[in-house]
């Protein structure tokens, strides 16, 4: 039989365990918000959204006044590291499709190798991959290490174009540009033709096979028109991407002094698309 001290003891360890693990659990809440928040996987508000329009019939979306504002993105290339996370928070919070080949944004590796002995060129040839949109990493560079003259990665997106190919390209008007800037596809009206995908220079476009209609990024347009970033945005662990509402002052304000302290550039701007995307650290060999 057991002592009286005995069952002390063991009634004792098992309150520490209880108290242990019931301290385990509270620490480990805000964590695990924070985690989902950062993942974009947190619902943006009450209510039911369009993950291609972000339409919502909820009484707190019909307050939001698209003409009041006005977004942008800015990408730091220098920053990027490559690590894949914000293709990996798009997939899971817009439900894109898991298969390989489709994204909404994706990291590309850009290798420029050394000019060969005996040429008269600054630089050599460009090697540029993107496995998996870069959701897995990279593996090792496609040419050895002395033959390497620069490598970087390059987020890429949806540049939401203010003079838009893939609008004027739309023969049923599904895909528009919003009076905040953001361009978008109405699945409902969308009659999957293609012609927009095909209209887009930066190859943001894809068919999805599901729906039969065409998909792009959308800002995370769900998130935006209720304060709140794109997942991409969030998830970044080096802020080599910088969302804000150029209407508003204070969101706008760090793009605004980030413009004014860098070069920035857009993709293939011969095209005159007037990207609402910008890049800054962008070498030229990037297309």
């Amino acid at each position: 039989m057991k002592t009286a001290m005995q069952n002390r003891r063991q009634a004792l360890r098992g309150i520490g365990k209880a108290i242990g693990g019931f301290c385990a659990f509270m620490a480990f809440r805000p964590a695990q918000a924070a985690l989902t928040q950062a993942l974009g996987l947190a619902a943006a508000a009450p209510g039911k959204t369009n993950a291609s329009t972000g339409s919502e019939s909820s009484k707190s979306f019909r307050k939001y006044d698209p003409t009041a504002h006005y977004y942008g993105m800015v990408i730091d290339v220098d920053k990027c590291i490559g690590c894949g996370l914000c293709a990996s928070a798009c997939k899971q919070e817009n439900k894109v499709i898991p298969k390989p080949f489709y994204f909404r944004t994706w990291i590309e590796r850009y290798v420029i190798k050394k000019s060969k002995p005996g040429s008269t060129e600054p630089r050599g040839e460009t090697l540029v991959d993107s496995p998996n949109g870069g959701i897995d990493g990279f593996p090792q560079p496609p040419a050895a290490k002395n033959d390497i003259l620069k490598s970087f990665f390059v987020p890429k997106l949806c540049n939401h174009c203010t003079d838009s190919p893939c609008i004027q390209s739309c023969p049923v008007g599904a895909t528009f540009d919003s009076p905040d800037g953001v361009v978008l596809v109405d699945p409902k009206y969308c009659i999957g033709c293609g012609f927009c995908i095909q209209a887009c220079p930066y190859g943001c476009r894809f068919f999805n096979p599901i729906t039969r209609t065409a998909e792009k990024c959308t800002f995370c347009y769900h998130r935006i028109t209720h304060g709140l970033r794109p997942a991409c945005v969030e998830i970044c662990p080096t802020g080599a991407r910088m969302f804000g509402d150029m209407k508003d002052p204070v969101s706008a304000e760090p793009i605004r002094r980030f413009v004014e302290e860098n070069k920035v550039q857009v993709l293939k701007p011969h095209l005159g698309t007037h990207p609402k995307l910008l890049y800054a650290g962008l070498d030229k060999e990037v297309r």
